[in-house]
């Protein structure tokens, strides 16, 4: 077995995509004066991309075929009594997999870019955050410890702010970049509590030291309770992955993220950090082994997510928000199958939907593009008459989603559903339920958006908004010279095709190729850790599984298979054949469309309960704590009591001779009358 990886060239991977984003934004921008242009900032930071792909993918053919791995501490940063604070990487087929992945996907990006952010002012600064970003998530995917995990973690989503409010003289992306901030913020206090425990009671951060003491900290109680600490901890960590990928509650951030311009919507809530807390749960899996009440709650968070996420999908107008919703749903089918102890199915699905989906979102691109700016689907029809290769890229990507036989998608998708479906979890019931019902609503949303914008008729002259600067990137509009949304459309340019096209092929082939080795061979087998006896729905799956091939046949006898083909096309008879219908069940089913228009008053309660709630106790706090007792009670009473005492005593003092003697005296008298009283 070969163990050639070499540190320097694996700590090349993250640093070079590092030195791109601190040429362009230092260099490129106001900051530094502006000393290069937009030609070298897109140069820079493209071959410190590439170099990273490169390399990454070299790591990735030696980690698959020598079977080489790397696990090492490359500095101490600091040592507090036993605890060592370290930077270092671990490197195996989990690893090796999304390195490949975010770094194939962010080089698309940054090639997409060009074209798509051309007369945007704020070019370079744009270039600059998208490779911080890539250096962030490689980081944090690299990492062998809890403490490098935890700076790539808050590291994305501090980048993931700055590139949501990209346009900050928006208020609408403002809010949203905010809104992004603080609902990681409530998942990121659960993570860091779960790290805190482990801290507390396995004294490392070291991921292999970790995992060798799992067995001990899972005979644990959690103090004070009869819950055991393991699944305190375990509960405390999918918190973090809750917010970070965007799980129910903790979903609300994303939709409002398309805020930011299109490319960062594929790289980063698509493709790679949204998929962040997928990652970290299948590297905890030694944990969450351990907890099947954990492994329940995920199971149930992910059904929620999978199923509701996708119906509100259904109602969204924006081309970006209904992919959007698609995302939020396909994270919810990868925490299901976390939660079946699928973990090698659950990162398989991250890995096919990072390029379809990835795909969906610069194809949305490519059409706000050639549609002037126009992000509306209800004004488009016909497109695929003048844009080809947008539509062509767009129906493979759709195809791969809703998980055509043969196509990426519906290996990784189907088996979650076959996982699911031998777990022996009290809720994988209705997990099973709800992927299954998931896979038509998914369709259907899928193909809505596919033939209203590519097929049917011209609607662009219909357009009410079609003069009012509102969409997406009317910030640049007058740049392009087309803010009008009138004309028809054109096709995009290279920079903008060729990522397509290039982001479709393993949008269709990937599935079928590794789904054996990633699966039920030995790729990630030292990477992921299950309980077989416990949890035997992988073991049940491999027994029944015989090729890629076979798959695809015997999926012409399932039910996914036909509940997708129900959902295309009743999507075709409601918006190709029968419009009416559609706006017949809204008035039919209004209570309940006004429910999913309002995304389950979820946004409602937030604002108006806990953030008003929030701002209520803090105001009391402020006027009953601070202002009341702590001002009023302590500090003014403290000095009005001195100040009392002290006017008292003054009185005493008055400089006279006399005075003082007689009270000599008087003390005196009294001293002999308590002495004689003490010896009587």
């Amino acid at each position: 077995m070969s163990t050639t990886l070499s540190a320097s060239t694996l700590l090349a991977v993250p640093l070079a995509p590092l030195v791109g984003s601190a040429i362009a934004g230092i260099l490129g921008t106001t900051f530094g004066g502006n000393v290069i242009g937009r030609r070298a900032s897109h140069t820079f930071t493209i071959l410190g991309v590439l170099v990273a792909f490169i390399l990454s993918a070299m790591t990735l053919k030696s980690v698959a075929l020598d079977g080489a791995r790397f696990n090492e501490t490359l500095y101490t940063w600091m040592v507090v009594g036993g605890l060592k604070m370290e930077i270092g990487f671990l490197v195996d087929g989990l690893t090796a997999m999304m390195m490949v992945v975010v770094t194939f996907v962010s080089l698309m990006v940054h090639l997409y870019t060009i074209g798509y952010m051309e007369e945007d002012e704020g070019y370079n600064r744009f270039f600059a955050y998208i490779s911080l970003f890539t250096f962030s998530m490689l980081m944090l995917v690299m990492s062998n410890n809890l403490l490098q995990l935890f700076f790539g973690w808050e590291a994305v989503g501090l980048v993931s702010y700055l590139l949501i409010g990209f346009w900050f003289n928006k208020p609408t992306a403002i809010f949203a970049n905010m809104k992004a901030f603080l609902v990681n913020r409530v998942g990121d206090f659960g993570f860091i509590l779960g790290i805190g425990l482990i801290v507390a009671y396995a004294g490392t951060m070291n991921y292999t030291e970790v995992f060798a003491k799992a067995p001990e900290l899972g005979a644990l109680g959690f103090p004070g309770t009869d819950w055991m600490l393991i699944t305190v901890i375990c509960i405390c960590l999918f918190i973090g992955a809750m917010g970070k990928s965007a799980q129910f509650p903790l979903h609300v951030w994303l939709p409002d993220s398309m805020e930011g311009p299109t490319p960062i919507s594929a790289l980063i809530h698509a493709a790679t950090m949204v998929t962040a807390g997928i990652f970290m749960v299948a590297r905890m899996s030694p944990l969450f082994e351990l907890s099947d009440t954990a492994l329940n709650f995920i199971l149930v968070i992910g059904a929620i997510t999978a199923l509701f996420m996708g119906f509100l999908g259904i109602i969204q107008n924006d081309i970006k928000r209904v992919v959007a919703y698609s995302t939020l749903s396909q994270l919810g089918y990868m925490t299901v199958a976390l939660g079946a102890s699928a973990y090698s199915v659950a990162v398989f699905h991250l890995m096919t939907h990072a390029f379809f989906k990835a795909l969906l979102f610069l194809a949305a691109g490519s059409v706000i593009m050639g549609l002037h700016h126009n992000q509306d689907i209800r004004w488009m029809g016909n497109v695929r008459k003048y844009m080809p290769i947008t539509w062509i890229t767009s129906l493979l990507g759709t195809l791969a989603l809703i998980g055509t036989p043969l196509f990426s998608g519906f290996y990784s998708k189907d088996s979650i559903i076959e996982a699911v479906h031998f777990s022996n979890l009290p809720a994988s019931g209705f997990a099973h339920f709800a992927v299954l019902a998931g896979v038509f609503v998914t369709s259907f949303y899928s193909f809505r958006l596919y033939f209203l914008v590519f097929h049917g008729k011209e609607r662009y002259d219909q357009n009410p908004d079609a003069h009012h600067d509102h969409h997406d990137d009317h910030g640049h509009d007058d740049g392009h010279g087309h803010g009008h949304g009138d004309g028809k459309p054109h096709e995009s340019p290279w920079v903008v095709t060729v990522p397509l096209l290039l982001l479709a092929v393993p949008s269709v082939v990937i599935g079928f190729v590794t789904i054996q080795p990633m699966l039920f061979g030995d790729f990630l087998k030292d990477a992921i850790t299950i309980n077989t006896a416990a949890h035997p729905a992988m073991v049940k799956f491999g027994e029944i599984f015989h090729g890629p091939v076979s798959m695809a046949l015997h999926a012409l006898s399932t039910p996914p298979l036909y509940l997708a083909l129900a959902g295309a096309v009743t999507a075709w008879y409601m918006y190709l054949i029968n419009p009416a219908v559609p706006a017949a069940i809204a008035r039919a089913l209004r209570p309940l469309v006004v429910v999913l228009e309002n995304k389950y008053y979820l946004d409602w309660f937030n604002e108006n309960v806990l953030a008003r709630g929030a701002r209520a106790l803090g105001i009391g706090l402020w006027k009953g704590g601070d202002r009341g007792v702590i001002e009023g009670g302590v500090v003014n009473a403290s000095w009005k009591l001195v100040g009392l005492v002290s006017a008292v005593v003054r009185r005493a003092q008055t400089g006279y001779l006399y005075h003082y003697a007689l009270m000599m005296i008087v003390g005196v008298l009294l001293f002999m009358t308590y002495f004689v009283w003490l010896a009587k």
